[in-house]
């Protein structure tokens, strides 16, 4: 059975605040891109998860190098949204609660990239600030699972957003696993983990002919399919499995994090590195 983590805060599913709060933070997501404020907290946060967490990612290549892209990872800690694209040479986009926005700290987000969801609400807003993005040649980092998972296992099922993105955009999908962020929250116990990342093969999803809003049950199954995706790379430890399409699923029930050992490097890191450090700025600014 999955154990919680007494540790972890409890998680605050309802912001209060009006719609009208955060219209700002999307008017300027959907025509800006992140700007030299995420080079910034890049050139300070990825020497940091390289030294102390040895991260390491396989199959970075597997992002594609131009247009619009989804990348779907597994969700542990709040380091993830690094660890995920750390090795990556494009500015990514993020969608992050909206209780986060607010004072210097949201002006800081929006800048580094990320732009508010309001959780506890149907927030049309943030869904329309991403397909934004995208159609303007984006890439958006969205959890399948929609929020940290509070135990050591993946979540139980998807949320059907990533659905709606890749149906309604048609824009490639990149499932992500993040192997052993699940210890990287407990920093406080002086406990620094070795990560993987490990990027598997995109997919594409369309609409059906003559659909223009594709229904809630395709969503969800989309999005399921994705999270399948994403725990068959996370079953396999960050290093190399066969993430084929049909490929067999492990059941992820009574399934723990897997460990990866700390001497073990990542295989095919992505090219354009050196010591597995991404050379020159990220590209793009959508």
């Amino acid at each position: 059975m999955p154990q919680p983590n007494p540790a972890l805060k409890p998680q605050v599913y309802s912001d209060q605040r009006p719609a009208s709060d955060f219209q700002h933070f999307h008017t300027w997501a959907r025509s800006h891109g992140a700007d030299a404020i995420q080079d910034l907290v890049r050139l300070v946060v990825v020497p940091w998860c390289m030294l102390v967490y040895r991260a390491r990612a396989s199959d970075a290549p597997s992002v594609p190098s131009s247009g619009p892209a989804i990348i779907a990872p597994n969700h542990f800690s709040a380091l993830d949204h690094f660890f995920v694209a750390m090795y990556l040479r494009r500015r990514v986009r993020f969608m992050g609660k909206s209780q986060l926005f607010a004072g210097p700290l949201g002006w800081v987000l929006m800048h580094a990239g990320a732009f508010p969801v309001r959780r506890g609400h149907h927030d049309e807003e943030a869904i329309a600030t991403a397909l934004a993005i995208l159609a303007r040649g984006g890439v958006v980092v969205l959890y399948p699972e929609g929020g940290r998972s509070r135990t050591d296992q993946m979540g139980d099922r998807a949320r059907p957003g990533v659905g709606r993105l890749a149906l309604e955009s048609g824009a490639p999908v990149v499932p992500a696993a993040i192997v052993g962020s699940h210890r990287a929250r407990h920093w406080r116990r002086l406990q620094f983990p070795a990560v993987r990342v490990r990027y598997g093969s995109p997919r594409r999803y369309s609409l059906a002919p003559g659909e223009r809003i594709a229904s809630r049950e395709r969503q969800q199954a989309v999005a399921d399919e994705v999270l399948a995706d994403v725990r068959r790379l996370w079953a396999g430890g960050g290093l190399a499995v066969d993430d084929r399409a049909g490929a067999q699923s492990p059941s992820h029930r009574g399934l723990r994090a897997p460990r990866v050992r700390a001497g073990v490097r990542a295989r095919k890191p992505g090219s354009g590195t050196f010591l597995n450090f991404p050379i020159g700025r990220p590209r793009g600014r959508v």
